[in-house]
Protein backbone atom coordinates (compact mmCIF):
# COMPACT_ATOMS: atom_id res chain seq x y z
CA UNK A 1 0.00 0.00 0.00
CA UNK A 2 0.62 3.22 -1.08
CA UNK A 3 -0.06 6.55 0.72
CA UNK A 4 -0.46 10.32 -0.47
CA UNK A 5 2.95 11.09 0.37
CA UNK A 6 4.45 8.20 -1.71
CA UNK A 7 2.52 9.10 -4.73
CA UNK A 8 3.05 13.00 -4.33
CA UNK A 9 6.91 12.46 -3.74
CA UNK A 10 7.34 9.25 -6.68
CA UNK A 11 5.82 11.86 -9.15
CA UNK A 12 8.05 14.54 -8.57
CA UNK A 13 11.14 12.34 -8.66
CA UNK A 14 9.84 10.98 -12.23
CA UNK A 15 9.74 14.53 -13.07
CA UNK A 16 12.97 15.25 -11.85
CA UNK A 17 14.33 12.11 -13.32
CA UNK A 18 13.44 13.14 -16.98
CA UNK A 19 14.20 16.86 -16.48
CA UNK A 20 17.38 16.43 -15.48
CA UNK A 21 18.01 13.77 -18.36
CA UNK A 22 15.56 15.64 -21.24
CA UNK A 23 18.33 15.96 -23.64
CA UNK A 24 19.24 12.72 -23.51
CA UNK A 25 15.20 11.46 -24.99
CA UNK A 26 15.85 14.81 -27.19
CA UNK A 27 18.62 13.02 -28.90
CA UNK A 28 16.60 10.18 -29.50
CA UNK A 29 14.70 11.75 -32.23
CA UNK A 30 15.73 10.33 -35.87
CA UNK A 31 13.74 13.23 -38.01
CA UNK A 32 16.77 15.77 -38.74
CA UNK A 33 14.44 18.36 -38.70
CA UNK A 34 14.28 21.18 -35.70
CA UNK A 35 11.60 20.47 -33.16
CA UNK A 36 9.96 20.86 -30.30
CA UNK A 37 11.94 17.64 -28.73
CA UNK A 38 9.94 14.83 -26.93
CA UNK A 39 12.09 15.29 -23.66
CA UNK A 40 11.50 18.48 -23.58
CA UNK A 41 7.79 18.20 -23.65
CA UNK A 42 7.31 15.78 -22.13
CA UNK A 43 9.73 17.54 -19.00
CA UNK A 44 7.50 20.17 -19.26
CA UNK A 45 4.50 18.65 -19.65
CA UNK A 46 5.10 16.41 -15.93
CA UNK A 47 7.19 19.51 -14.24
CA UNK A 48 3.68 21.53 -14.73
CA UNK A 49 2.64 19.16 -11.96
CA UNK A 50 5.67 19.50 -9.84
CA UNK A 51 5.05 22.75 -7.93
CA UNK A 52 2.00 21.88 -7.03
CA UNK A 53 2.57 18.66 -5.68
CA UNK A 54 5.43 19.87 -3.75
CA UNK A 55 2.72 22.55 -2.05
CA UNK A 56 0.76 19.12 -0.88
CA UNK A 57 1.02 18.28 2.48
CA UNK A 58 1.88 15.31 3.70
CA UNK A 59 -1.03 13.71 4.88
CA UNK A 60 -3.06 14.39 1.72
CA UNK A 61 -4.52 11.59 0.30
CA UNK A 62 -3.95 9.43 -3.34
CA UNK A 63 -7.08 10.59 -4.83
CA UNK A 64 -5.83 14.70 -3.99
CA UNK A 65 -2.51 13.90 -5.10
CA UNK A 66 -3.69 11.84 -8.64
CA UNK A 67 -5.90 14.39 -8.93
CA UNK A 68 -4.10 17.59 -8.34
CA UNK A 69 -0.88 16.25 -10.86
CA UNK A 70 -3.60 15.24 -13.27
CA UNK A 71 -5.14 18.49 -13.42
CA UNK A 72 -2.18 20.57 -13.53
CA UNK A 73 -0.38 18.17 -16.44
CA UNK A 74 -3.24 18.73 -18.35
CA UNK A 75 -3.24 22.22 -18.67
CA UNK A 76 0.43 22.27 -18.75
CA UNK A 77 0.91 19.27 -21.62
CA UNK A 78 3.19 20.21 -24.49
CA UNK A 79 3.31 18.27 -27.67
CA UNK A 80 1.72 14.74 -28.71
CA UNK A 81 4.37 13.30 -26.32
CA UNK A 82 3.43 15.60 -23.31
CA UNK A 83 -0.49 15.50 -23.49
CA UNK A 84 0.41 11.57 -23.94
CA UNK A 85 1.91 11.78 -21.14
CA UNK A 86 -0.47 13.73 -19.06
CA UNK A 87 -3.34 11.50 -20.29
CA UNK A 88 -1.46 8.70 -18.61
CA UNK A 89 -1.53 10.34 -15.76
CA UNK A 90 -5.23 10.84 -15.72
CA UNK A 91 -5.97 7.71 -15.68
CA UNK A 92 -4.23 7.40 -11.96
CA UNK A 93 -6.79 10.16 -11.12
CA UNK A 94 -9.90 8.31 -12.34
CA UNK A 95 -8.29 5.09 -11.31
CA UNK A 96 -7.72 6.85 -7.39
CA UNK A 97 -10.92 9.00 -7.44
CA UNK A 98 -12.21 8.78 -3.44
CA UNK A 99 -9.15 6.60 -2.06
CA UNK A 100 -7.30 7.90 0.88
CA UNK A 101 -4.16 4.98 -0.12
CA UNK A 102 -3.83 2.79 -3.21
CA UNK A 103 -3.30 -0.82 -3.11
CA UNK A 104 -0.61 -2.46 -6.04
CA UNK A 105 -4.18 -3.41 -7.86
CA UNK A 106 -5.17 -0.08 -7.71
CA UNK A 107 -2.07 1.59 -9.66
CA UNK A 108 -2.46 -1.78 -12.26
CA UNK A 109 -5.99 -0.35 -12.98
CA UNK A 110 -4.55 3.63 -12.91
CA UNK A 111 -1.98 2.46 -16.11
CA UNK A 112 -4.42 0.65 -17.64
CA UNK A 113 -7.06 3.85 -17.55
CA UNK A 114 -4.68 5.86 -18.65
CA UNK A 115 -3.37 3.74 -21.56
CA UNK A 116 -7.00 3.28 -22.93
CA UNK A 117 -7.77 7.43 -22.62
CA UNK A 118 -3.98 8.11 -24.38
CA UNK A 119 -5.18 5.34 -27.30
CA UNK A 120 -8.86 6.64 -27.97
CA UNK A 121 -7.16 9.69 -28.57
CA UNK A 122 -4.60 9.34 -31.23
CA UNK A 123 -6.66 9.24 -34.27
CA UNK A 124 -4.17 6.73 -35.67
CA UNK A 125 -1.73 5.04 -32.70
CA UNK A 126 2.01 3.78 -34.15
CA UNK A 127 3.06 1.03 -32.20
CA UNK A 128 6.89 1.17 -31.54
CA UNK A 129 5.94 4.49 -29.76
CA UNK A 130 5.21 5.33 -26.21
CA UNK A 131 1.75 4.20 -26.83
CA UNK A 132 3.28 0.81 -26.84
CA UNK A 133 5.44 1.21 -24.08
CA UNK A 134 2.89 2.21 -21.76
CA UNK A 135 0.83 -0.51 -22.68
CA UNK A 136 2.53 -3.54 -22.05
CA UNK A 137 3.50 -2.06 -19.10
CA UNK A 138 0.09 -1.33 -18.63
CA UNK A 139 -0.59 -5.21 -19.09
CA UNK A 140 2.09 -6.36 -17.16
CA UNK A 141 0.63 -4.68 -14.37
CA UNK A 142 -2.74 -6.26 -14.82
CA UNK A 143 -1.24 -9.79 -14.95
CA UNK A 144 0.90 -9.52 -12.04
CA UNK A 145 0.29 -11.61 -9.10
CA UNK A 146 1.98 -9.10 -6.78
CA UNK A 147 0.23 -7.51 -4.11
CA UNK A 148 2.70 -5.15 -2.85
CA UNK A 149 3.52 -1.63 -5.14
CA UNK A 150 7.17 -1.69 -4.99
CA UNK A 151 6.96 -5.42 -6.44
CA UNK A 152 4.83 -4.49 -9.15
CA UNK A 153 6.36 -1.75 -10.17
CA UNK A 154 9.25 -3.43 -10.43
CA UNK A 155 7.38 -5.96 -12.88
CA UNK A 156 6.08 -3.14 -14.75
CA UNK A 157 9.46 -0.95 -15.63
CA UNK A 158 11.05 -4.62 -16.48
CA UNK A 159 7.73 -4.83 -19.17
CA UNK A 160 8.57 -0.85 -20.44
CA UNK A 161 12.03 -1.55 -20.67
CA UNK A 162 11.53 -4.92 -22.77
CA UNK A 163 9.02 -2.88 -24.67
CA UNK A 164 11.45 -0.07 -25.36
CA UNK A 165 14.29 -2.40 -26.84
CA UNK A 166 11.63 -3.90 -29.06
CA UNK A 167 10.73 -0.24 -30.43
CA UNK A 168 13.46 -0.77 -33.31
CA UNK A 169 11.72 -3.70 -34.84
CA UNK A 170 8.29 -2.12 -35.15
CA UNK A 171 9.40 0.99 -36.67
CA UNK A 172 12.33 0.40 -39.63
CA UNK A 173 13.24 3.70 -39.25
CA UNK A 174 14.41 3.73 -35.45
CA UNK A 175 16.58 0.62 -36.34
CA UNK A 176 18.18 2.03 -39.05
CA UNK A 177 19.10 4.75 -36.76
CA UNK A 178 20.15 2.62 -33.76
CA UNK A 179 18.20 4.37 -31.05
CA UNK A 180 14.84 3.44 -29.12
CA UNK A 181 11.56 5.53 -29.54
CA UNK A 182 11.93 8.91 -27.68
CA UNK A 183 8.92 9.26 -26.16
CA UNK A 184 8.84 5.43 -24.90
CA UNK A 185 12.49 6.49 -23.04
CA UNK A 186 11.13 9.44 -22.13
CA UNK A 187 8.24 7.38 -19.83
CA UNK A 188 10.63 5.00 -18.42
CA UNK A 189 12.70 7.70 -17.12
CA UNK A 190 9.46 9.14 -15.43
CA UNK A 191 8.28 5.52 -14.43
CA UNK A 192 12.41 4.45 -12.89
CA UNK A 193 12.34 8.34 -11.17
CA UNK A 194 8.80 7.00 -9.27
CA UNK A 195 10.38 3.66 -8.71
CA UNK A 196 13.34 5.01 -6.34
CA UNK A 197 10.78 6.76 -4.21
CA UNK A 198 8.07 3.29 -4.36
CA UNK A 199 11.62 1.21 -2.95
CA UNK A 200 11.59 3.27 0.17
CA UNK A 201 14.32 5.84 -1.56
CA UNK A 202 14.81 9.36 -1.58
CA UNK A 203 13.12 11.81 -4.58
CA UNK A 204 15.85 12.36 -7.32
CA UNK A 205 17.05 15.24 -6.76
CA UNK A 206 16.33 18.26 -9.78
CA UNK A 207 18.54 20.41 -11.17
CA UNK A 208 17.75 24.02 -10.83
CA UNK A 209 17.62 26.44 -13.73
CA UNK A 210 17.73 30.62 -12.43
CA UNK A 211 15.45 32.46 -13.86
CA UNK A 212 16.18 35.45 -16.03
CA UNK A 213 15.43 39.07 -16.54
CA UNK A 214 12.91 39.17 -19.16
CA UNK A 215 13.68 41.85 -21.87
CA UNK A 216 11.29 44.32 -23.85
CA UNK A 217 10.57 43.06 -27.50
CA UNK A 218 11.20 46.48 -28.49
CA UNK A 219 14.63 47.17 -26.97
CA UNK A 220 16.37 43.61 -28.41
CA UNK A 221 20.14 44.07 -28.77
CA UNK A 222 20.14 47.33 -27.24
CA UNK A 223 20.20 46.67 -23.21
CA UNK A 224 16.84 48.05 -22.44
CA UNK A 225 15.21 46.11 -20.03
CA UNK A 226 11.12 46.20 -19.66
CA UNK A 227 11.56 47.40 -15.60
CA UNK A 228 13.27 50.59 -17.32
CA UNK A 229 10.25 51.28 -19.20
CA UNK A 230 8.12 52.22 -16.09
CA UNK A 231 8.39 53.40 -12.48
CA UNK A 232 7.92 51.91 -9.06
CA UNK A 233 4.37 54.38 -8.57
CA UNK A 234 3.33 52.84 -11.47
CA UNK A 235 2.01 49.70 -10.25
CA UNK A 236 -1.43 50.46 -8.95
CA UNK A 237 -2.15 47.15 -8.22
CA UNK A 238 0.59 45.80 -6.79
CA UNK A 239 0.28 41.96 -5.54
CA UNK A 240 0.91 39.59 -7.53
CA UNK A 241 -2.15 37.02 -6.45
CA UNK A 242 -1.95 33.27 -7.54
CA UNK A 243 -4.34 30.26 -6.02
CA UNK A 244 -5.40 26.88 -6.72
CA UNK A 245 -9.37 26.73 -6.47
CA UNK A 246 -10.94 23.35 -6.09
CA UNK A 247 -14.62 23.77 -6.40
CA UNK A 248 -17.49 22.51 -4.97
CA UNK A 249 -19.72 20.06 -6.70
CA UNK A 250 -21.77 22.42 -9.89
CA UNK A 251 -19.73 25.47 -8.66
CA UNK A 252 -19.45 28.01 -11.53
CA UNK A 253 -16.26 30.51 -11.42
CA UNK A 254 -17.92 32.54 -14.17
CA UNK A 255 -18.80 34.93 -11.46
CA UNK A 256 -15.62 34.64 -9.60
CA UNK A 257 -13.57 35.38 -12.64
CA UNK A 258 -15.74 39.12 -12.97
CA UNK A 259 -15.31 39.40 -9.46
CA UNK A 260 -11.35 39.39 -10.42
CA UNK A 261 -11.55 41.35 -13.24
CA UNK A 262 -13.28 43.95 -11.65
CA UNK A 263 -11.26 44.50 -8.68
CA UNK A 264 -7.68 43.68 -10.71
CA UNK A 265 -5.57 43.51 -13.51
CA UNK A 266 -4.16 40.98 -15.86
CA UNK A 267 -6.55 38.07 -14.75
CA UNK A 268 -6.11 34.44 -16.05
CA UNK A 269 -8.51 31.32 -14.42
CA UNK A 270 -8.11 28.36 -16.85
CA UNK A 271 -10.45 25.31 -15.40
CA UNK A 272 -11.44 22.02 -15.37
CA UNK A 273 -14.22 19.69 -14.06
CA UNK A 274 -12.55 19.92 -10.92
CA UNK A 275 -9.94 22.65 -10.13
CA UNK A 276 -9.44 26.22 -11.60
CA UNK A 277 -6.11 27.94 -11.27
CA UNK A 278 -6.70 31.67 -10.81
CA UNK A 279 -4.16 34.59 -11.07
CA UNK A 280 -4.71 38.07 -10.90
CA UNK A 281 -2.86 41.73 -9.83
CA UNK A 282 -4.81 43.36 -7.21
CA UNK A 283 -4.16 46.15 -4.06
CA UNK A 284 -6.34 43.82 -1.85
CA UNK A 285 -5.25 40.25 -2.01
CA UNK A 286 -7.34 38.98 1.07
CA UNK A 287 -10.52 40.38 -0.64
CA UNK A 288 -9.50 37.95 -3.67
CA UNK A 289 -8.95 35.17 -1.18
CA UNK A 290 -12.61 35.69 0.39
CA UNK A 291 -14.32 35.73 -2.50
CA UNK A 292 -12.80 32.75 -4.26
CA UNK A 293 -13.39 30.56 -1.00
CA UNK A 294 -16.88 31.07 -1.36
CA UNK A 295 -16.68 28.53 -4.08
CA UNK A 296 -14.64 25.83 -2.79
CA UNK A 297 -11.24 25.45 -0.94
CA UNK A 298 -8.30 26.97 -1.60
CA UNK A 299 -4.50 25.23 -2.00
CA UNK A 300 -1.02 26.68 -3.52
CA UNK A 301 -1.06 30.32 -2.44
CA UNK A 302 1.17 32.34 -3.67
CA UNK A 303 1.45 36.26 -3.09
CA UNK A 304 4.45 38.83 -4.41
CA UNK A 305 4.78 42.05 -3.78
CA UNK A 306 5.44 43.92 -7.05
CA UNK A 307 6.85 46.39 -5.95
CA UNK A 308 9.64 44.26 -4.07
CA UNK A 309 9.84 42.39 -7.27
CA UNK A 310 10.75 45.38 -9.72
CA UNK A 311 13.10 47.26 -7.59
CA UNK A 312 15.45 43.96 -7.04
CA UNK A 313 15.08 42.85 -10.48
CA UNK A 314 15.85 46.32 -11.78
CA UNK A 315 18.95 46.37 -9.73
CA UNK A 316 19.81 42.93 -11.03
CA UNK A 317 19.39 44.49 -14.23
CA UNK A 318 22.34 47.06 -14.29
CA UNK A 319 25.29 45.91 -16.09
CA UNK A 320 23.44 42.46 -17.96
CA UNK A 321 22.96 44.50 -21.28
CA UNK A 322 25.22 42.11 -22.85
CA UNK A 323 22.49 39.52 -22.50
CA UNK A 324 19.62 41.13 -24.20
CA UNK A 325 19.21 39.57 -27.60
CA UNK A 326 20.01 36.41 -25.83
CA UNK A 327 16.98 37.15 -23.67
CA UNK A 328 15.49 38.18 -26.46
CA UNK A 329 15.37 35.02 -28.33
CA UNK A 330 15.04 32.87 -25.35
CA UNK A 331 11.40 34.80 -24.49
CA UNK A 332 10.33 34.49 -28.08
CA UNK A 333 11.17 30.45 -27.77
CA UNK A 334 9.61 29.99 -24.49
CA UNK A 335 7.00 33.13 -23.38
CA UNK A 336 3.64 32.96 -24.23
CA UNK A 337 1.22 35.89 -24.44
CA UNK A 338 -0.73 36.99 -21.33
CA UNK A 339 -4.61 36.88 -22.91
CA UNK A 340 -7.04 38.34 -20.39
CA UNK A 341 -10.63 36.44 -20.43
CA UNK A 342 -13.49 38.15 -22.25
CA UNK A 343 -16.95 36.82 -21.48
CA UNK A 344 -19.13 35.15 -24.40
CA UNK A 345 -20.82 38.09 -26.84
CA UNK A 346 -23.99 36.66 -27.90
CA UNK A 347 -23.74 39.17 -30.96
CA UNK A 348 -20.51 38.10 -31.88
CA UNK A 349 -21.29 34.29 -33.74
CA UNK A 350 -17.39 33.08 -34.86
CA UNK A 351 -13.84 33.92 -33.76
CA UNK A 352 -10.21 32.79 -34.67
CA UNK A 353 -7.51 31.31 -32.48
CA UNK A 354 -4.01 30.69 -34.72
CA UNK A 355 -0.57 29.39 -33.61
CA UNK A 356 2.13 30.80 -35.37
CA UNK A 357 5.39 31.91 -35.02
CA UNK A 358 7.12 35.32 -36.60
CA UNK A 359 5.65 38.88 -36.18
CA UNK A 360 4.78 38.77 -40.24
CA UNK A 361 2.94 35.50 -39.84
CA UNK A 362 0.98 37.17 -36.76
CA UNK A 363 0.17 39.32 -38.99
CA UNK A 364 -1.06 38.13 -41.85
CA UNK A 365 -3.40 35.57 -39.56
CA UNK A 366 -4.95 39.02 -38.23
CA UNK A 367 -5.57 40.43 -41.14
CA UNK A 368 -7.25 37.07 -42.13
CA UNK A 369 -9.50 37.93 -39.60
CA UNK A 370 -7.78 35.29 -36.36
CA UNK A 371 -8.58 37.31 -33.16
CA UNK A 372 -5.70 35.89 -31.17
CA UNK A 373 -2.21 34.17 -32.33
CA UNK A 374 -0.43 31.73 -29.64
CA UNK A 375 3.49 32.53 -30.18
CA UNK A 376 4.64 28.98 -31.14
CA UNK A 377 5.30 26.37 -34.00
CA UNK A 378 7.69 23.96 -34.50
CA UNK A 379 10.69 24.11 -31.90
CA UNK A 380 7.89 25.90 -29.55
CA UNK A 381 4.91 23.94 -28.67
CA UNK A 382 2.64 25.88 -26.83
CA UNK A 383 1.16 24.03 -23.62
CA UNK A 384 -2.63 23.40 -23.63
CA UNK A 385 -3.21 26.16 -21.06
CA UNK A 386 -1.52 28.78 -23.62
CA UNK A 387 -4.13 27.82 -26.35
CA UNK A 388 -6.93 27.70 -23.77
CA UNK A 389 -6.08 31.25 -22.38
CA UNK A 390 -6.08 32.44 -25.99
CA UNK A 391 -9.45 30.98 -26.91
CA UNK A 392 -11.13 32.28 -23.75
CA UNK A 393 -9.90 35.76 -25.10
CA UNK A 394 -11.85 35.70 -27.90
CA UNK A 395 -15.83 36.16 -26.90
CA UNK A 396 -17.35 34.50 -29.58
CA UNK A 397 -20.13 31.91 -29.20
CA UNK A 398 -17.72 29.60 -31.38
CA UNK A 399 -13.97 29.73 -31.35
CA UNK A 400 -12.03 28.13 -34.39
CA UNK A 401 -8.53 26.83 -33.61
CA UNK A 402 -5.78 26.65 -36.23
CA UNK A 403 -2.45 24.77 -34.82
CA UNK A 404 -0.89 24.63 -37.94
CA UNK A 405 1.78 22.12 -36.77
CA UNK A 406 1.33 18.27 -36.48
CA UNK A 407 3.29 18.16 -32.86
CA UNK A 408 0.17 20.97 -31.29
CA UNK A 409 -2.99 19.49 -32.65
CA UNK A 410 -3.59 16.88 -29.80
CA UNK A 411 -2.75 20.05 -26.84
CA UNK A 412 -5.75 22.49 -29.16
CA UNK A 413 -7.91 19.30 -28.78
CA UNK A 414 -7.31 19.19 -24.89
CA UNK A 415 -7.63 22.68 -24.39
CA UNK A 416 -11.16 22.31 -26.64
CA UNK A 417 -12.45 20.10 -23.46
CA UNK A 418 -11.89 22.91 -20.99
CA UNK A 419 -13.33 26.00 -23.13
CA UNK A 420 -16.61 27.18 -21.51
CA UNK A 421 -17.40 28.31 -25.15
CA UNK A 422 -17.78 25.87 -28.41
CA UNK A 423 -14.49 25.28 -29.99
CA UNK A 424 -13.92 23.62 -33.20
CA UNK A 425 -10.30 22.49 -34.14
CA UNK A 426 -9.30 22.64 -37.51
CA UNK A 427 -6.37 19.86 -37.49
CA UNK A 428 -4.11 22.44 -39.89
CA UNK A 429 -0.36 21.03 -40.27
CA UNK A 430 1.63 23.73 -41.95
CA UNK A 431 0.96 27.42 -41.52
CA UNK A 432 0.09 27.32 -45.52
CA UNK A 433 -2.77 25.56 -44.53
CA UNK A 434 -4.48 27.78 -42.09
CA UNK A 435 -3.89 30.58 -44.07
CA UNK A 436 -6.11 29.32 -47.10
CA UNK A 437 -8.41 27.85 -44.25
CA UNK A 438 -9.54 31.26 -43.02
CA UNK A 439 -9.32 32.09 -46.57
CA UNK A 440 -12.19 29.87 -47.18
CA UNK A 441 -14.33 30.68 -44.02
CA UNK A 442 -17.86 31.94 -44.91
CA UNK A 443 -19.00 33.74 -41.98
CA UNK A 444 -22.72 32.63 -43.85
CA UNK A 445 -22.66 29.30 -43.10
CA UNK A 446 -22.86 26.80 -39.97
CA UNK A 447 -20.04 26.11 -37.70
CA UNK A 448 -19.88 22.31 -38.96
CA UNK A 449 -20.23 23.42 -42.55
CA UNK A 450 -17.36 25.75 -42.72
CA UNK A 451 -15.52 23.09 -41.10
CA UNK A 452 -15.69 20.93 -43.60
CA UNK A 453 -15.04 23.40 -46.18
CA UNK A 454 -11.85 25.16 -44.46
CA UNK A 455 -10.28 21.85 -44.22
CA UNK A 456 -11.34 20.63 -47.40
CA UNK A 457 -9.26 23.67 -48.83
CA UNK A 458 -6.46 23.64 -46.58
CA UNK A 459 -5.65 19.76 -47.76
CA UNK A 460 -5.67 21.07 -51.00
CA UNK A 461 -2.36 23.20 -50.23
CA UNK A 462 1.12 21.68 -50.47
CA UNK A 463 3.66 23.12 -48.12
CA UNK A 464 7.32 23.37 -48.56
CA UNK A 465 9.70 23.79 -46.64
CA UNK A 466 13.69 25.03 -46.40
CA UNK A 467 15.29 24.42 -43.44
CA UNK A 468 18.43 23.16 -41.64
CA UNK A 469 19.16 19.47 -40.25
CA UNK A 470 19.60 19.95 -36.42
CA UNK A 471 21.34 16.53 -36.25
CA UNK A 472 23.32 13.84 -37.93
CA UNK A 473 20.34 11.48 -39.74
CA UNK A 474 20.28 8.62 -42.05
CA UNK A 475 16.94 8.99 -43.07
CA UNK A 476 14.93 7.13 -45.74
CA UNK A 477 17.99 6.28 -47.62
CA UNK A 478 19.86 9.73 -47.29
CA UNK A 479 22.79 10.54 -45.33
CA UNK A 480 22.52 14.01 -43.54
CA UNK A 481 24.83 16.02 -41.97
CA UNK A 482 23.75 18.76 -39.14
CA UNK A 483 23.78 22.10 -40.77
CA UNK A 484 23.01 20.73 -44.10
CA UNK A 485 20.31 22.73 -46.13
CA UNK A 486 17.05 20.11 -46.58
CA UNK A 487 14.16 21.07 -48.72
CA UNK A 488 10.67 19.19 -47.45
CA UNK A 489 7.33 19.25 -49.43
CA UNK A 490 4.71 17.56 -47.49
CA UNK A 491 6.42 17.23 -44.60
CA UNK A 492 9.05 14.84 -46.88
CA UNK A 493 12.77 15.29 -46.78
CA UNK A 494 13.36 15.77 -50.93
CA UNK A 495 16.66 17.31 -50.94
CA UNK A 496 19.67 18.58 -49.56
CA UNK A 497 22.13 21.39 -50.22
CA UNK A 498 24.30 24.02 -49.87
CA UNK A 499 22.74 26.62 -51.43
CA UNK A 500 19.10 28.26 -49.62
CA UNK A 501 17.91 30.49 -53.46
CA UNK A 502 18.84 27.70 -55.44
CA UNK A 503 16.89 24.79 -53.21
CA UNK A 504 13.65 27.20 -52.62
CA UNK A 505 13.40 28.04 -56.63
CA UNK A 506 14.42 24.04 -57.28
CA UNK A 507 11.68 23.01 -54.76
CA UNK A 508 8.84 25.69 -55.78
CA UNK A 509 9.52 23.95 -59.34
CA UNK A 510 8.62 20.95 -58.54
CA UNK A 511 5.98 21.06 -56.70
CA UNK A 512 4.35 23.05 -58.94
CA UNK A 513 1.48 21.19 -60.96
CA UNK A 514 -0.78 21.35 -63.96
CA UNK A 515 -3.35 23.39 -62.25
CA UNK A 516 -1.33 25.14 -59.94
CA UNK A 517 -2.62 28.91 -59.57
CA UNK A 518 -0.87 30.73 -56.83
CA UNK A 519 2.76 30.11 -54.96
CA UNK A 520 3.36 31.77 -51.82
CA UNK A 521 7.15 32.26 -51.25
CA UNK A 522 7.20 33.02 -47.11
CA UNK A 523 10.43 34.07 -45.90
CA UNK A 524 11.94 33.68 -42.30
CA UNK A 525 13.36 35.68 -40.07
CA UNK A 526 17.22 34.87 -41.13
CA UNK A 527 16.43 35.50 -44.84
CA UNK A 528 17.05 39.50 -45.69
CA UNK A 529 14.93 41.18 -47.62
CA UNK A 530 17.27 41.47 -50.47
CA UNK A 531 17.55 38.04 -50.72
CA UNK A 532 13.96 37.01 -50.19
CA UNK A 533 13.05 39.31 -52.91
CA UNK A 534 16.10 37.61 -55.14
CA UNK A 535 14.62 34.06 -54.47
CA UNK A 536 10.50 35.25 -54.93
CA UNK A 537 11.93 36.68 -58.54
CA UNK A 538 13.64 33.30 -58.93
CA UNK A 539 10.95 31.29 -58.42
CA UNK A 540 8.82 33.51 -60.70
CA UNK A 541 10.97 33.32 -63.74
CA UNK A 542 11.66 29.21 -62.78
CA UNK A 543 7.86 28.89 -62.60
CA UNK A 544 6.69 30.68 -65.16
CA UNK A 545 3.43 30.42 -66.87
CA UNK A 546 0.49 31.88 -65.19
CA UNK A 547 0.88 31.26 -61.95
CA UNK A 548 1.09 33.77 -59.49
CA UNK A 549 3.61 34.12 -57.55
CA UNK A 550 3.97 36.25 -53.95
CA UNK A 551 5.91 37.02 -51.34
CA UNK A 552 5.32 37.39 -47.71
CA UNK A 553 7.71 38.45 -44.95
CA UNK A 554 6.72 36.18 -42.12
CA UNK A 555 9.89 36.54 -39.71
CA UNK A 556 9.47 32.79 -38.50
CA UNK A 557 12.40 31.22 -36.64
CA UNK A 558 13.46 27.61 -37.99
CA UNK A 559 12.60 27.89 -41.82
CA UNK A 560 14.33 29.87 -44.27
CA UNK A 561 11.59 29.54 -46.52
CA UNK A 562 7.91 28.27 -46.09
CA UNK A 563 6.21 27.94 -49.87
CA UNK A 564 2.17 27.42 -50.00
CA UNK A 565 1.92 25.77 -53.56
CA UNK A 566 -2.24 25.84 -54.48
Amino acid sequence: MITGKILRDAMISGANNISNQRTRVDELNVFPVPDGDTGTNMSMTIGAARTELENMPDDATVADVSKTAAAAMLRGARGNSGVITSLLFRGFSKALKGKPNAEAADIAAALKMGVDAAYKAVMKPTEGTILTVTRLAAEAAAASTQTEVPALWDEVIAAAQKALDDTPNLLPVLKKAGVVDAGGQGILLVFEGMKQVFDGGEIVAGVEVAAKPKVSSSAAGKGVFTDDLMKVEDIKNGYCTQFLLHKDPGASVARLRAFLESNGDSVVVIEDEDVANCHVHTSDPGMMLSEAIKYGYLTNFKIENMHEQFLARQAQGKGLEKQAAAEEQAQAAGASEQFVYAAVDPEQEYGFVAVAAGEGLKNVFADLGVNAVVSGGQTMNPATEDILAAIQSVPAKTVFVLPNNKNIIMAAEQAQKLADRKVVVLPTRTVPQGMTAMLNFDPGVSADENAVNMMSAAEHVDTGLITYAARDSEYDGKTIKKGEIMALQNGKIVSTGTDITKMTYRLARSMKKKDTQFITVISGCDVSDEDAEKTTDLVRTKCGGNIEVSHISGGQPVYYYMISVE
